[in-house]
């Protein structure tokens, strides 16, 4: 046993997030003497895991809100409990860490009942920490949460929960049984794939592996049954006996979309074939990441690839780095935008640099979300200074105690840059943020090439709004004047849009003194050196290849930050 046994991964210790769901049974003799079986899931609270949210709801009855009794209610509380609520749960609202000299449980209390609009007072009180008043919770599950129900010899009917791989049994695949019971040795069949398949293994966590012969009603539990692709296994999918199907499928969910698009290469070109491994491996295992091999001519070949947010682009990113031991570089992250040519058809838009030639174009939607932030009222001036430089439009302003709630349509690429670390960074940690896609709108948007020595590097080729363009072309030509190195020639570096240049730094050149050894002698001698060098620079601009260290290409794509 060690400390938050369930948050497996190194980073979710380290970083203290919940990354990936993960399920665990306990049995608990209650105070009327009964014993009572409890199917636990561990959810993560981050906007970008949002799916593993949606899918544990869909499997369980109950939920127990968690809120900080010294924070109050966060953002992302609020969206996760809208989302319990449609799928008809019975919701305990819990006040965490009321050891602490600063919790405030009836503020927090007065604040849930405003804010989302639950009754919270009979919220427990407890610490996780120390374990007071755990005991209570145990006791609100079993009275306040209303026990599952299912008919046991109706035919089979389960909901496909997750799946994942394992080297040696294949995919493992996580189901909450609504009717029927799932045994070993029976033949089953996966109603959206069409697969057929003979169980394997039955079992349940504990949070380890328990083997059993068979699942009921109710319970959530894992099986094996050789299948060898996690591609598969739908997550949502409704899993039936082949004999004995059940009419009619579960009406599952919606799968994971990844709204944020980014390009990762190998810093040596030459570990392109662990890379390809490693994120298949990582696939089998995350289903909402997504990806597709490109080429660029600054950084040979590597993946595009589709995430659900920033932070999920952040851990995949960092597990492949640690968990295969490659170091990558990844380009400026990206949207999808939906571009509608002259000639009627419209394209999605996943890279920058894929875009058509500006004449072809009839126009470009970009993605908008509601954005809703929750700040205390010393910081509201500077998130809203923020959510207006990055052409938001105020849709609410309420506020709960003293904290203002904030409603914001904000295009959806303004916000995958940094918009989180900034606005974590204006209100000093406290402000809480969530969204949600709301659709598509059009945009006038342009495409800024950056040109290093007149050619094009296409890793920094971006999508900017026009009015926008200049700023932000001038600050990153400003920034890589300093990033790269001098070379032996003059480098110019240019930000344009089309063929037109709307900023330009010059990168002077290293001078190396070859009229050192001329002492004294005709000037013309120093002069013939002199335009012997100058043509020889001239040549070598022509010619010479500008190598841009990684490093720049970091900092330039974080350009924003400052």
């Amino acid at each position: 046993m060690k400390e938050q046994v369930l948050d497996s991964m190194d980073i979710e210790r380290e970083r203290g997030i919940t990354i990936k769901a993960q399920t665990v049974r306990l049995d608990y003799k209650a105070k009327d003497g009964q014993l009572y079986q409890l199917n636990l899931i561990d959810t993560p609270g981050h906007v970008d895991f949002a799916y593993e949210v949606n899918r544990s709801l869909a499997a369980c009855e109950g939920s127990l809100l968690v809120v900080d009794a010294t924070q109050g209610v966060e953002a992302q509380t609020l969206a996760n409990v809208y989302q319990a609520l449609e799928n008809n749960h019975e919701v305990v609202p819990v006040l965490n860490k009321i050891d602490l000299p600063a919790s405030e449980p009836e503020r927090v209390r007065a604040q849930i009942e405003e804010v989302i609009g639950l009754d919270a007072q009979d919220a427990i009180e407890i610490s996780a920490k120390t374990g007071k008043g755990v005991e209570n919770v145990l006791e609100a599950i079993v009275q306040r949460l209303p026990p599952p129900r299912g008919d046991a010899a109706a035919p089979l009917k389960a909901l496909l929960v997750d799946s994942w791989y394992d080297a040696y049994l294949g995919v493992v695949v996580l189901v909450r049984i609504i009717d029927g019971t799932l045994s070993k040795g029976q033949r089953i069949r996966l109603m959206l794939t069409g697969g057929s398949y003979q169980v394997d293994r039955v079992g349940i966590f504990r949070p380890k592996q328990e083997m059993r012969d068979r699942l009921g009603p109710g319970e959530i539990g894992f099986f094996t049954a050789s299948i060898r692709q996690v591609a598969d296994t739908r997550v949502g999918d409704t899993i039936t006996d082949e004999k004995r199907p059940t009419e009619k499928a579960l009406s599952g969910f919606q799968p994971a979309q990844p709204v944020v698009f980014c390009g990762l290469f190998p810093v040596d070109s030459g570990d392109f074939e662990d890379l390809r491994e490693a994120v298949g491996k990582l696939r089998l295992n995350d289903a909402s990441f997504e990806y597709e091999m490109e080429t660029s001519a600054a950084l040979g070949f590597g993946f595009r690839c589709g995430f659900l947010g920033l932070l999920h682009l952040e851990i995949i990113r960092e597990r492949l780095e640690r968990e295969f031991n490659i170091d990558l570089i990844a380009t400026a992250p990206s949207v999808i935008y939906h571009v509608y040519l002259t000639d009627g058809t419209m394209t999605e838009l996943h890279n920058p640099a894929d875009m058509p030639e500006a004449q072809k174009i009839a126009k470009i939607d970009e993605p908008w979300i509601e954005a809703s932030i929750l700040v205390p009222d010393e910081h509201l001036g500077a998130v809203l200074k923020l959510c207006e430089d990055r052409r938001g439009r105020q849709k609410n302003l309420t506020y709960a105690g003293n904290r203002a709630m904030l409603v914001y349509a904000l295009p959806l690429n303004e916000v995958v840059f940094d918009f989180y670390d900034r606005l974590k960074s204006v209100s000093r940690g406290y402000a809480s943020f969530d969204y949600h896609i709301t659709g598509y709108e059009e945009g006038d948007l342009v495409k800024m090439a950056i040109l290093v020595n007149d050619e094009p590097v296409d890793a920094l080729s971006v999508i900017v709004n026009r009015s926008r363009a200049e700023a932000r072309g001038r600050a990153m030509v400003e920034k890589l004047k300093d990033l790269i190195p001098r070379h032996m020639f003059k480098i110019p570096i240019q930000a344009a849009i089309g063929g037109k240049v709307i900023a330009r730094e010059t990168l002077s050149a290293l001078r190396k003194d070859v009229t050192a050894k001329c002492y004294g002698g005709d000037i013309t001698r120093k002069r013939k050196l002199l335009e012997k060098q100058k043509a020889g620079k001239k040549k070598m601009r022509s010619f010479g290849k500008v190598d841009i260290p990684q490093e720049a290409f970091i900092a330039a794509l974080k350009m924003d930050a400052d």
